[in-house]
């Protein structure tokens, strides 16, 4: 047998055996069927892992009508909840010095640290100082351990309350150390001048009339000032405290100048509070 006839029978078994394994059926590609590789190029390999249910999911949100895009860092807003404290609001968008008398309960303190927060965030002042008498509640607690600010951080701890409420404690403490947030007592405030700052002075009952009348003098350029109290509540001796002096005086001024009195009504917290100050 020739060597051409021997490569005639090997393909001859060859293509027997494989008719008989694809059961005698002849397979050959159609034109114009499906091609793989002209798939692989239309659909790229990234598209094809999951990217049909992607395009058919941004197409049913396209189709369905979007919402309002909704504000991601949760602010509380700052509503009044009484006509004594819209007239205080009022009060402290319009005027830079504000006296705010009332007594406990009625959110003095609140509104004034709130409004000097959405002051700085809108970029309207640039600090924010807040301060307040070192006086005991009729209670002397010794010597306190500590530097300055330890000494003082008892009596300033409503303060720090109040921010708190407002922000978080790490934002807290990230302002105060970078000087946007400043909390003194007000027996340092005498010499300085506090210019593009939002100022609060708070239990000014407890301040004299000459230690109101340095804190006042304090106000700079592109700065606003918040002063609040209860008279009732004084911790010096009627004769000494200052603030209901101050605010005869300064009522009766024109100019950029607001004095609030909040009365029994605008209490705004626990309903005990209001019916005691009828009492005691």
């Amino acid at each position: 047998m020739g060597k051409r006839a021997a490569v005639r029978r090997v393909r001859a078994e060859f293509q027997g055996r494989r008719d008989r394994d694809a059961g005698g059926v002849q397979l050959s590609v159609i034109e114009g069927g499906w091609d793989p590789v002209a798939e692989d190029e239309r659909y790229p390999r990234k598209k094809k892992r999951g990217g049909y249910a992607a395009n058919d999911h941004h197409q049913q949100q396209q189709a369905q009508p979007r919402e309002p895009a909704r504000e991601q860092a949760y602010v509380k807003n700052v509503v009044p909840k009484s006509e004594g404290q819209a007239r205080l609001i009022e009060a402290i968008d319009n005027s830079n010095l504000v006296l705010a008398l009332g007594p406990a309960g009625t959110g003095k303190t609140y509104l004034a640290i709130a409004k000097a927060v959405e002051a700085l965030r809108a970029g309207k002042v640039g600090r924010i100082v807040l301060c307040r008498p070192a006086v005991d509640a009729g209670e002397n607690i010794g010597f306190l351990p500590g530097d300055m600010e330890e000494k003082l951080a008892p009596y300033l701890r409503p303060l720090y309350d109040a921010l708190q409420d407002r922000m978080s404690a790490k934002q807290v403490k990230a302002m105060i150390a970078e000087g946007q947030i400043e909390i003194a007592s007000v027996g340092f405030m005498r010499g300085r001048t506090l210019n593009n700052a939002f100022i609060v002075v708070d239990e000014a009952q407890n301040c004299t009339y000459v230690q109101l009348k340095m804190i006042l003098t304090r106000l700079g350029w592109n700065s606003k000032m918040i002063v609040t109290g209860d008279p009732a509540q004084s911790d010096l001796l009627p004769e000494l405290s200052g603030l209901a002096p101050v605010a005869d005086k300064i009522e009766g001024m024109k100019g950029d100048i607001g004095v609030v009195r909040l009365a029994q009504g605008d209490v705004v917290r626990h309903p005990l509070v209001a019916k005691m100050l009828d009492v005691l």
